[in-house]
């Protein structure tokens, strides 16, 4: 891939592009509302297929049972928004993280990611949304390493650079994967998350009265983030962060009309939980801001307009 065509595909693309979705989905409650969005922009991404993540939390016994309930939970949004046709384009991923920065984890969404990217081409690339460890993704790039001339990479993980630290969820629970992912050369987009896409927030009442109500998908939303917020905030006010959906809005950011980005030399994720300047690398593109109402606003007329 020559220069010009690297810097043109850390541009926000403009047209309607092929996209696969990796996911913790169940490991929270934003990991939905990113799912739906991306299912209710067709005019803008041709969704490929989802590929499920790994994780481990209190929601799971291990990355294996995080990444088989995130199966589930894909499966689920699927047939809540009607689209059935997708469910045979859902894959398992890693049930574990990596080892370390040169042993991938072998799987099927890995397979699937590398069989995806390298139909496409530097100036059609397809495009890689990534909302938890990139453990499937930087397998399928080790396992394939000419994936990062034919594929773009957006990932909402780590923190701001400026942050005190990088223990993000997404990057602490494979900073090997990370690794890869931040210097293996493909264009990568990064959404953080403290200090920018923890701007993204939303409350039980403007849920209510914005989705409630809507289709079943919506209600669902509302339902679920409803309930896990009254879990551990029952009479007492709370928001609730669906950072997620920053990482998705990105496809459709033109005009830098949701999300203010700027070109800057990839950083090291380091196994201290810092970011080690590197400013002899690659450029990649970070978000710095998010304008929170307009997103919202998008959000809510996609996923009701047909409802």
């Amino acid at each position: 891939m020559t220069n010009e065509q690297f810097l043109r595909n850390l541009q926000v693309p403009g047209r309607r592009v092929d996209v696969v979705l990796d996911t913790d989905t169940y490991n929270e409650i934003d990991d939905q509302f990113a799912a739906a969005y991306l299912l209710h922009m067709p005019q803008r991404a041709h969704i490929c297929g989802f590929t499920a993540a790994p994780f481990l939390n209190a929601r799971s016994t291990s990355p294996a049972d995080g990444m088989e309930k995130s199966l589930g939970e894909i499966r689920k949004i699927l047939t809540l928004a009607g689209r059935e046709d997708l469910l045979d384009r859902t894959f398992r991923g890693s049930d574990r993280f990596l080892p370390d920065e040169d042993t991938p984890e072998p799987s099927d969404a890995a397979d699937f990611l590398a069989q995806q990217a390298l139909s496409h081409t530097a100036d059609d690339p397809l495009y890689i949304v990534a909302i938890g460890a990139v453990t499937n993704v930087a397998s399928a790039f080790l396992l394939h390493p000419r994936m990062k001339e034919s594929a773009v990479v957006v990932w909402l993980g780590g923190h701001a650079r400026w942050w005190v630290d990088t223990r993000e969820f997404n990057m602490m629970q494979d900073v090997a994967a990370a690794r890869v992912i931040f210097g293996c050369g493909v264009p990568l987009v990064q959404v953080p998350c403290i200090g920018v896409a923890d701007r993204f927030l939303t409350t039980r009442y403007e849920l209510e009265h914005w989705l409630g109500g809507k289709n079943a998908l919506c209600d669902y939303l509302v339902h679920n983030t409803v309930g896990e917020a009254e879990r551990y905030a029952a009479e007492r006010p709370w928001s609730r962060v669906i950072w997620d959906v920053t990482a998705v809005a990105w496809l459709v950011n033109d005009g830098e009309r949701f999300l203010h980005t700027r070109l800057t030399p990839a950083p090291i994720p380091e196994y201290d939980n810092r970011y080690a300047d590197a400013p002899e690398r690659h450029l990649m593109r970070t978000a710095d801001w998010v304008n929170r109402d307009a997103l919202f606003a998008d959000l809510v007329r996609r996923l009701t307009e047909n409802g």
